[in-house]
């Protein structure tokens, strides 16, 4: 999501002192003695330069680090259990299905019959488990460049343990650029669960026109859809990277249709972007309802035929910026989201 993590040990050892009931003035005089009920961990992410966002963390469930990134697992007051890449947030219990039921159900919907889905990244699970309440799919490849992210949340997400044992998940660890070019199969849908694109990070690549128009393209089926998150959607952020993406794969496939729903996690609003060569049916609140009854098993718990309405229902403003968007996403010419990766020498 762009955001930078600021490491938990300097900011929890000043707070510890508040907690032990020692409240003291900027010249480090004792002021009062009093108990001081607040948890002695925050976490802290930099949205921008003069932006932060802070919430309670009670506990520190697991942390490690692979070779792109560093990976942690904290318990939330506001978010329950929130999963970290980067210091940066990916999900939280509380609100990720607005995220995975946003980036799956629409294309899936709206395509005529999705069998074979190929996802590139979504390496904790959740976007596999919302594609397999799919009766009509056969076939979902999970394609991660992450192994140790993949063996985190396998062992660590148990509300996804189903996806990550389901026979008609292919689990794939490999850069999904070249697990596509290598691949003569070709899906019904393509999503693009993929981290922020970050400077130094490692799927900055897996957003540009080359990409879409050589890679994606060749490994649709006829009337098969792209579907990819696409950063920042809000009043204020969407000129960070979501015009651009949408106005990449505008030059890119005859169709293209973006929509956006609010993430209470991820401050912000968030966005995402569809493509086809074939043009989308009208969505409409009775043939969306109809349809998730007739092809999706197991509930639903944010999306249905009035909420899919809503997030295609972009403001006036963001309207207006995308209209006039002229960026093409380019190895040259990329745009990225405020933060940094560690994986500098691991980029696609």
């Amino acid at each position: 999501m762009g955001f930078v993590y600021e490491v938990f040990s300097q900011r929890s050892q000043v707070i510890s002192h508040m907690c032990d009931g020692t409240m003291t003035t900027t010249n480090g005089t004792v002021q009062q003695q009093q108990r001081v009920n607040k948890r002695c961990l925050w976490f802290e992410e930099e949205l921008e330069p003069d932006l932060r966002w802070v919430f309670g963390v009670s506990k520190i469930l697991h942390t490690g680090e692979s070779e792109f990134q560093t990976i942690e697992l904290v318990e939330s007051g506001p978010f329950g259990k929130v999963l970290l890449l980067d210091g940066k947030l990916q999900s939280a219990e509380a609100d990720e299905f607005v995220y995975h039921e946003s980036i799956v159900h629409p294309a899936l919907l709206y395509h005529s019959n999705p069998k074979k889905v190929f996802i590139m990244g979504g390496g904790e699970g959740s976007t596999a488990r919302e594609v397999l309440k799919h009766s009509s799919v056969k076939k979902v490849v999970m394609c991660d460049i992450d192994q140790e992210v993949v063996d985190f949340c396998r062992s660590n997400l148990i509300e996804n343990a189903e996806a990550f044992s389901s026979t008609r998940v292919e689990l794939v660890i490999n850069d999904a650029r070249v697990e596509l070019e290598n691949r003569n199969e070709k899906f019904d849908v393509i999503i693009g669960d993929l981290n922020d694109p970050v400077e130094g990070g490692p799927c900055f690549t897996l957003y540009t026109h080359s990409f879409y128009l050589h890679i994606i393209k060749a490994k649709l089926n006829v009337g098969g859809i792209l579907v990819t998150q696409a950063g920042p959607a809000g009043i204020l952020s969407h000129t960070e990277v979501y015009s651009s993406i949408y106005n990449t794969l505008r030059q890119t496939f005859k169709y293209v249709l973006p929509y956006a729903a609010h993430v209470p996690s991820y401050a912000d609003t968030w966005g995402w972007v569809m493509a086809s060569d074939q043009a989308f049916p009208t969505v409409n609140i009775k043939e969306t309802d109809y349809r998730i009854q007739k092809r999706i098993q197991g509930e639903l718990h944010f999306l249905d035929g009035q909420t899919l309405c809503a997030t295609l229902a972009l403001n006036k403003h963001v309207r207006k910026t995308l209209a006039e968007e002229t960026h093409v996403y380019t190895e040259d010419s990329a745009r990225f989201i405020h933060g940094y990766s560690s994986g500098l020498k691991n980029q696609n």
